[in-house]
């Protein structure tokens, strides 16, 4: 049986993809240099996890010798936008120059098919709203940018050595499992929705609304949540269409629908029945006003669309993670 490899899978995004793929059927093999994943993500007894670096030339060389592998699934990156402007070589190193080594095993092992986690941010600044994939793509952070060039690098590999890839650009990824058994667990966190309800556990003094003075309806930023359920099963749907033989393509995904750091606030207030104490600081650098996708190419590619498009659903689901037995966090 074919191999479907996941790199990052004890992530937070990609321990929920793996999760479905085995429920699913699927023989999956993770690697994972559990810098920011965490093994016990990882629920599946029959999922492999190989311990290594995706960099590591000989690591990934016993990888592909000793699986037949029909696809890679690859979400290992370091996703710090501030971190990026501070440290960009630990960000293209990472995020950029170790994936070479897994591309170029793929080209030697003739492994056909490539899903990337790819990201909003290879946008930029947005020129229209909401943003589809013609929209032009120009970073405004080494994060960015080191996506955007992956991306480009993973095209030159396509035409060169038949290698199809799905792009899956991500807007803001959200909320947890239903059964509360898996969910976002990051050190340090910065996301809105987890660092909120840290803050009305009073796990934190506050939370900081960055900027009051946005042209938005109550001033505040407004972004596109989009659960991991959904981005999760958006993979799998991306799997079965590169297996099909199909194109490559690159997709958005997102709900299509805003919601303000304020409505987010509030919102989890109405879900937790705590209050969340709030301090307003000035705008951060590079924040646009609204970040909201236009879906519709991966429903038309794909047959996906978002089902969670109600935010209090999704806030739901991470704070029954947050409140579960392990206080939210794989310990």
């Amino acid at each position: 049986m074919n191999t479907i490899l996941v790199t990052g899978g004890a992530g937070y995004i990609g321990s929920h993809t793996v999760r479905l793929l085995a429920d699913k059927g699927f023989k999956i093999v993770v690697i994972d240099n559990l810098i920011y994943g965490h093994e016990k993500a990882i629920l599946n007894n029959e999922v492999k996890l190989e311990i290594g670096d995706i960099g590591d030339s000989a690591f990934i060389d016993r990888i592909f010798s000793n699986y037949s592998i029909l696809a890679v699934l690859h979400f290992a990156a370091f996703a710090f936008v501030g971190e990026s402007v501070t440290d960009p070589a630990k960000y293209y190193q990472n995020n950029l120059a170790a994936p070479l080594v897994l591309l170029n095993a793929m080209r030697k092992y003739n492994c056909p098919n490539i899903i990337f986690s790819s990201t909003c941010a290879t946008y930029g600044n947005p020129m229209y709203m909401p943003i589809d994939e013609k929209h032009p793509q120009d970073p405004i952070n080494p994060y960015g940018q080191s996506k955007l060039m992956l991306e480009k690098v993973i095209i030159d590999y396509g035409k060169a050595y038949n290698i199809k890839y799905v792009f899956l650009r991500y807007f803001n990824a959200s909320g947890a499992a239903e059964d509360g058994r898996t969910g976002e667990d990051h050190t340090p966190e910065t996301h809105l929705i987890p660092l909120v309800l840290e803050t009305a556990q009073g796990l934190r003094k506050n939370i900081t609304i960055f900027g009051t003075d946005y042209d938005t309806p109550d001033g505040s930023c407004i972004r596109d949540y989009i659960h991991v359920a959904d981005l999760a099963e958006a993979h799998r749907l991306a799997l079965d269409y590169l297996i099909k033989g199909n194109p490559s393509i690159a997709c958005n995904l997102g709900t299509g629908i805003g919601y303000s750091v304020k409505e987010v606030i509030k919102l989890t207030e109405e879900v937790t029945g705590l209050k969340v104490p709030i301090i307003y600081g000035e705008r951060r650098a590079g924040d646009p006003p609204v970040l909201v996708a236009e879906p519709s190419f991966a429903k038309e590619k794909l047959g996906w669309v978002a089902h969670y498009t109600d935010l209090k659903e999704v806030i739901k689901t991470a704070w029954a993670w947050h409140n579960n037995d392990n206080k939210g966090r794989y310990k």
